[in-house]
């Protein structure tokens, strides 16, 4: 079989992944040099912790299973089976906290909640103030600005993928086929067209409008921390964000302890990740509004730097880097990914929200089991 998969970010390299596992050829089409979007802006987190229970749980358990698979074949990517701490400080957030460990999912999760001294033990940059933490065991991390080119580098050690760089695909040509900007038409017995954000021109053409929304995000990296951040970190507003801590227990969070100002104009949380380099990464904000702004504020940054600073108990190192992503989400938010047939041979696969770096393997596996790869 040969597969066209059009869009090089995760999505779309997982995609061909599979094909290639399962011994069919991939032709690869990507319309920048490489991937540009949110496949490289995001925290690279594999976050199982914070996801709904039932098909979204699923997915991002088998695809944390997948990732560490792949990992061990491709160590550019960088996979460490790190783990995450979230530090709570006073008794609403610890009855939160409380109310995760009791879901029945905790253990395949891996929730424990921790004293202050025994998350210090797992991670001793965290010197701050806190009075707990909700330790999940199954989060893990890749590198997001090199893991779509350590997995193609793989893929093309197979002698089965090929890689077309700056061909943007403009049309479906009948059946299982695309022609690009360069005239050229690219035939399969499948493609499937991984466009992230992307959600105009080709695409509105072949699926008009699509319960699929755009969400941007600022974030920021700094210099290495000079020591070892040995888990990812959130915090308490991300309690609010993420389903898996919807309880009554929330409600009084919600109800009781109202969010920093500039938290909640910007609908915020903290995550923080060290990439390999020692740096951090870390966010983030969320804006649902178009048109989107085009430059970044400055009252979210200050704001994230005040909470990782009082978790390190120690100056934030400089930020060397801020910027902007956008990705694409179901409007439904509870559905994993939009998968559509939209011509003979056809597919368009979209809108995993903040959990395309967490999902994407298993959302890409699902695809060749449903299209019977």
């Amino acid at each position: 079989m040969k597969v066209i998969v059009v869009g090089a970010g995760v999505v779309g390299t997982m995609h061909a992944w599979q094909a290639v596992e399962r011994g069919h050829e991939v032709v690869h089409i990507e319309r920048e040099a490489e991937a540009r979007g949110a496949s490289l802006r995001n925290f690279g987190q594999i976050w199982v912790s914070g996801r709904a229970g039932g098909e979204e749980l699923d997915t991002a358990l088998r695809a944390r299973e997948l990732w560490e698979g792949v990992g061990a074949r491709v160590p550019g990517l960088g996979f460490r089976a790190i783990g995450s701490l979230t530090p709570v400080r006073n008794e609403l957030e610890l009855g939160v906290a409380e109310a995760a460990v009791a879901r029945p999912d905790a253990a395949a999760r891996g929730y424990k909640l921790l004293t202050a001294d025994e998350a210090r033990a797992v991670n001793p940059a965290l010197r701050g103030a806190f009075q707990a933490a909700l330790w999940c065991e199954r989060d893990a991390a890749v590198e997001p600005r090199t893991a779509q080119l350590a997995l193609r580098e793989a893929l093309l050690a197979t002698g089965r993928y090929t890689f077309l760089s700056h061909r943007e695909v403009r049309e479906v040509v009948g059946e299982n086929a695309v022609r690009d900007d360069h005239g050229d038409t690219h035939t399969g017995d499948a493609v499937v067209l991984c466009t992230g954000a992307w959600l105009s021109g080709l695409v509105r053409e072949v699926a008009g409008e699509i319960p699929v929304r755009r969400v941007r995000l600022q974030m920021m990296q700094t210099d290495p921390l000079g020591e070892a951040l040995t888990t990812s970190v959130a915090d308490a507003d991300s309690f609010r964000y993420y389903p898996a801590y919807a309880s009554p227990e929330l409600d009084a969070l919600n109800a009781g302890q109202a969010q920093d100002p500039t938290a909640a104009a910007h609908k915020m949380q903290l995550l923080m990740v060290q990439r390999l380099d020692g740096g951090l990464t870390i966010g983030d904000t969320h804006e649902y509004e178009h048109p989107f702004a085009f430059d970044t504020l400055e009252d979210p940054y200050e704001h994230l730097t005040r909470v990782v600073e009082s978790f390190l108990g120690r100056p934030l190192p400089r930020v060397r880097r801020r910027w902007a992503g956008v990705y694409a989400q179901c409007t439904d938010t509870s559905r994993v990914v939009h998968r559509q047939r939209v011509r003979d041979g056809v597919w368009l696969v979209t809108g995993p929200g903040g959990r395309g770096m967490t999902c994407s393997p298993a959302i890409a596996e699902t695809t060749a089991n449903e299209l019977g790869w």
